[in-house]
């Protein structure tokens, strides 16, 4: 009987001690999963798109073009103004 007592409180102690790691290591794979989310959100906030980047690109190059154009136009008139 005593043989059979130890040998329950000892089994008990084990799966105990299993219960409470895997729950531990439950609670923080939740945790870590949280964080992750967090971060995906926080990362689509600082970043912008393809499209934007391309859209932003596309304005800076149309306002060089009409600067050159600009440039252009200031060297013909003082080209054309040493003539005269």
């Amino acid at each position: 009987m005593t043989e059979t007592i130890v040998w329950n409180v000892l089994l008990t102690g084990i799966v105990a001690f299993i219960g409470y790691v895997l729950k531990d290591k439950s609670d923080e794979v939740k945790r870590l999963s949280i964080l992750l989310n967090r971060t995906r959100e926080e990362i689509a906030k600082e970043y912008v798109t393809k499209a934007e980047v391309h859209a932003d690109i596309g304005r800076v190059l149309d306002r060089l073009e009409r600067l050159d154009q600009k440039i252009d136009l200031f060297l013909r008139e003082a080209k054309n103004a040493q003539r005269q």
